[in-house]
């Protein structure tokens, strides 16, 4: 099994040296820890921590279990492995996500560890605290991915934590078996219960590195944004965070309006889809899925063969009595402020950019199929009278569906909370050279919202570091407050009664969400009768 850390004796403990305000060695559910400076002295850096115990054997696809106690200090100073999945070569990536997006350190089923990063002056810092959930399609990604370093937020006043949550077959197998053995009848969202077992971690523990228990920011972008819309339907994670910040992920009342989501499965599809991924192996029963290495399950099934099934959160019924759509629309949301939004080209054309042109005839047969008797309407406000006009056309009305559509999910979750809602538009493209191309894509804020434009290579200008600044002081205003507002920065209004959004980057300020009224109209109701 994989550890990023060393066992020292007890006494060399004393012997360590203080490398931030904090006191060291720290101790947590387990023994202590020690961590090292940053590229930032006054910041205190501790990987590799672990908050559950491998989950590998009899433990794979189940809760994830304590901790084992260690003697003598663990020191924290490198990343554990990441979650068992298959990584892109080499450091080109793919499409728009260059190496710093990706996951690039050694992958084990002994992966449940976690890193913090602390400015705190002393362990009564109580400094607010921002939990980081990674995305991935959850199939990928890690606590470790270069562009969600911790420092960048840290150096603004924030605790900072990342973590691990398996993925994939190892995060999200349903299985009758697996059912039946569990005390809750439920299987599938074990990456879930990964992330909610980090956070009970965070609120057991982080007060000894200088954090706030009671002021905890959960924050996620795709996949990592959807987990945040299942925490926030979860009772198994009331109470354990006050704000959330879901990035590009699921913020809309119209599941695939734009903004990415992926439509869970209910338990029983979930056990079919797990049943059919077994005999795709040559296996029929769970103790020989058990025994099979993580490098076979995670082989391609041969050429000719159905695919595997995605594996992602389902409703489960135990983890997820709801699917965050339904939570939404019946008002069982845990009661938190929310920071949500998206970026400009996700919105327009989708997570690979600009698609093929249609031709004018196209459009207006996709119109008549997906709005029925309002396509005339429809297409008076989004004409097609040239090829060229129809493909405008498109992408205007994707941008404005998806924009009325995540400011009435805001709506729809202030209408049963007592928290407030902010929603957001980034349209800054990342600098590179095919900037022109993807323009602000999905994943493009992360670094400015983090601060961590040093884990890229790109060329960076001073507009982008003002930009950085900008982005990630909105994000420290919201973690230490609930109210994203601040000294210097352009007044952000919570959602209400108007049909703004709040736009982030080459321009910052309130913008309505379409071009005129009569357009956010027409969604508004398609929207609300869907």
């Amino acid at each position: 099994m994989l550890r990023a850390w060393l066992c020292l004796p007890t006494a060399a403990a004393a012997m360590l040296p203080l490398l931030a305000a904090i006191e060291q060695p720290v101790k947590v559910e387990g023994g202590l820890v020690a961590g090292v400076a940053g590229q930032d002295k006054s910041i205190l850096v501790f990987k590799g921590i672990p908050f559950a115990a491998p989950p590998v054997g009899d433990d794979r696809w189940r809760e994830p279990q304590p901790v084992a106690a260690w003697t003598g200090v663990k020191r924290a100073e490198q990343f554990s492995a990441s979650c068992a999945q298959t990584l892109f070569p080499g450091r080109a990536g793919i499409g728009p996500w260059t190496y710093e997006f990706l996951t690039h350190n050694e992958v084990s089923e002994d992966c449940l560890y976690l890193n913090v990063w602390t400015p705190a002056k002393s362990a009564h810092g109580k400094l607010p605290v921002f939990v980081y959930i990674y995305g991935g399609g959850f199939t990928s990604g890690s606590g470790a991915v270069p562009i969600y370093d911790g420092e960048g937020l840290a150096r603004k006043g924030l605790v900072v934590v990342t973590f691990n949550y398996r993925v994939g077959v190892f995060g999200f197998l349903a299985h009758p078996e697996l059912t039946k053995e569990s005390p809750h009848h439920a299987s599938g969202n074990y990456g879930l219960l990964d992330q909610i077992a980090a956070l009970r971690w965070v609120h057991k523990n982080i007060a000894a590195f200088g954090g706030d228990p009671a002021r905890v920011t959960i924050a996620g972008q795709s996949a990592g944004a959807i987990s945040v819309h299942y925490l926030l339907a979860s009772p198994l994670a009331r109470g354990l965070y006050q704000r959330a910040i879901a990035q590009s992920g699921g913020s809309s009342v119209e599941t695939g309006a734009g903004v990415p989501a992926i439509a869970p499965n209910n338990l029983t599809a979930a056990e079919a889809d797990g049943v059919k991924f077994a005999s795709q192996k040559g296996v029929s029963s769970l103790r020989e899925l058990r025994a099979m290495t993580w490098q076979e399950l995670l082989k391609p099934v041969p050429w000719g063969q159905p695919g595997v099934p995605r594996f992602s959160p389902i409703v489960d019924g135990y983890v997820a009595p709801l699917s965050p759509l339904d939570a939404l629309l019946r008002g069982k949301l845990n009661d938190v402020t929310v920071l949500t939004g998206c970026t400009t080209s996700e919105i327009a054309y989708g997570l690979m950019g600009p698609g093929p042109r249609v031709s004018a005839d196209i459009y207006q047969h996709q119109a008549a199929r997906k709005y029925g008797a309002a396509a005339d309407e429809f297409l008076k406000l989004y004409p097609a009278g040239s090829d060229d006009e129809a493909n405008t056309s498109r992408t205007a009305a994707s941008t404005d569906e998806s924009l009325v559509g995540m400011y009435l999910w805001a709506r729809k979750r202030d209408a049963a909370a007592r928290t407030r809602t902010f929603i957001y538009l980034w349209d800054h493209p990342m600098p590179g050279s095919q900037a022109a191309r993807w323009g602000a894509f999905h994943s493009s804020e992360i670094a400015y919202a983090m601060d961590t434009l040093y884990g890229s290579d790109r060329p960076f200008t001073d507009a982008d570091r003002k930009i950085a600044d900008m982005m990630s002081s909105y994000w420290t205003n919201f973690a230490a407050s609930g109210d994203p507002n601040g000294k210097g920065l352009p007044r952000w209004l919570a959602v209400g009664e108007q049909r703004e959004v709040m736009e982030l980057g080459d321009h910052t300020g309130t913008v309505p969400l379409a071009g005129d009224a009569a357009r956010i109209a027409f969604f508004e109701r398609y929207l609300s009768h869907e």
